[in-house]
């Protein structure tokens, strides 16, 4: 049977039907979840009182094997039909916004406004939604569904709490298929992830008077040939790839050459071949810059010395666009009317990807914006927000195998 046929059959199922309805009937119920999900704050590395309000939800829903593992992701398994082979739908459960931000939800006309209320949270909601679809309707899966609140996808995080799902977790032998719902767009299916290389590199040296100690070596100066050494570095468009020298620190005084300076960078790429270039030749630039300095002004004080440390590894990965996952998303979007997309992105699909995993980002429904910022909304008008979830529900019961009647 083709994708389009696959997914034809399913919405005209009269149990899907009735799953759309409980989503159009709770639909307050679904936007109620996301502002009491929004206002519990969710910094990054601090999830905990999300993640135990989540815990909860999830019991409540009636799953099985409701947990919280070792890294602080929780969840449960929607029992299929068949030897417990596995498809996950998650949603991140950590926000980019630091301890004390005001997390308290506005509400103008439709549209939310929040930090962190599209990116993920509407996800969270949404996945309950859902849960209580499928089980009002009697739908059943040949595969398990195991639906997760992972931790640490934002930032420094560094997809923490997939990759222990997938390499330490004690269902990582099950599962066969991966959605990460995240963001409200429906129409734009992530199959490819774009890998990172993270470094906070910090130049040291002996430091001194900024008259009185003039021609010792400047570990301000190794740093700026290193940064201008990056810049210059290729950064092809196919595949993408890109680099930038995005936060500095160090120094002690304007008047004194530092003992310490420092920069954090990101290196990005489609290619998982391309990145590893680009990583051995920004660190080849790093060790260049410091014996250039170390040659252009007297070490007798000491040497200018050079400290890469990795902040963060992000693995690239793909999934084809022929395969199942890809075709039964495609069709169930264009089946709602929407074209899809697709693209790559940063997601915690970049994990199963990377190990041969079918995995896509698929949307949460709605539209939104200012992903990121203290501005950040989405609107939850009934109309267009159910039309997207429809969408991806439909994509969860194609791949997980919707049982006839």
């Amino acid at each position: 049977m083709t994708a389009a046929a696959t997914i034809a059959r399913i919405l005209a199922d009269p149990r899907f039907r009735d799953a759309v309805a409980t989503m159009t009937r709770e639909h307050d119920r679904t936007v109620a979840d996301i502002v009491t999900l929004t206002e519990i704050p969710a910094p990054p590395f601090a999830e905990e009182r999300r993640a135990a309000a989540y815990l909860e939800m999830l019991r409540a829903h009636g799953l099985e094997e409701v947990e919280q593992d070792a890294i602080g992701n929780v969840m449960g398994r929607r029992r299929g039909t068949g030897n417990g082979r596995t498809v996950v739908v998650a949603a991140h459960l950590d926000t980019v916004f630091p301890a004390g931000t005001d997390v308290r939800v506005r509400r103008e006309g439709t549209k939310l406004f929040a930090p962190g209320v599209g990116d993920d949270t509407r996800s969270l909601a949404v996945n309950l939604a859902f849960l209580r679809a499928m089980d009002a309707a009697g739908i059943r899966t040949s595969r398990d569904i195991l639906f997760v609140g992972d931790v640490g996808e934002e930032g420094l995080g560094d997809l923490r709490g997939v990759r222990h799902l997938f390499l330490e977790g004690r269902h990582r032998d099950r599962i066969d298929a991966f959605f990460t719902v995240d963001s409200p767009e429906v129409d734009r299916i992530v199959t490819g992830g774009i890998g990172s290389k993270r470094y906070r590199v910090a130049f040291r040296g002996p430091g001194g008077h900024s008259f009185a100690a003039f021609g010792l070596v400047n570990p301000a100066y190794a740093m700026a040939r290193a940064m201008l050494t990056l810049s210059a570095l290729a950064a092809p468009d196919a595949p993408q790839t890109t680099h930038c020298a995005s936060v500095l620190g160090g120094g002690t005084s304007v008047n004194a050459i530092p003992n310490e300076v420092w920069m954090e960078v990101d290196l990005r790429s489609q290619s998982a071949a391309e990145l590893a270039r680009l990583e051995a030749e920004f660190l080849a630039g790093v060790e260049a810059a410091v014996a250039a300095e170390n040659a252009a002004r007297s070490t007798r004080e000491g040497a200018i010395t050079a400290e890469a440390l990795p902040i963060g590894d992000r693995p690239a990965g793909h999934t084809a666009p022929d395969a199942d996952i890809v075709r039964l998303a495609s069709a169930a979007v264009a089946a709602h009317g929407f074209t899809p997309r697709l693209s790559y992105s940063s997601t915690d699909a970049n994990i199963p990807m990377s190990l041969g995993i079918p995995a896509i980002k698929i949307g949460s429904g709605g539209c939104g914006g200012r992903a990121h910022s203290l501005e950040e909304w989405i609107d939850v008008e009934p109309v267009e927000s159910l039309r997207g979830m429809s969408a991806s529900l439909a994509t969860i019961l194609a791949v997980a195998g919707m049982e006839e009647a």
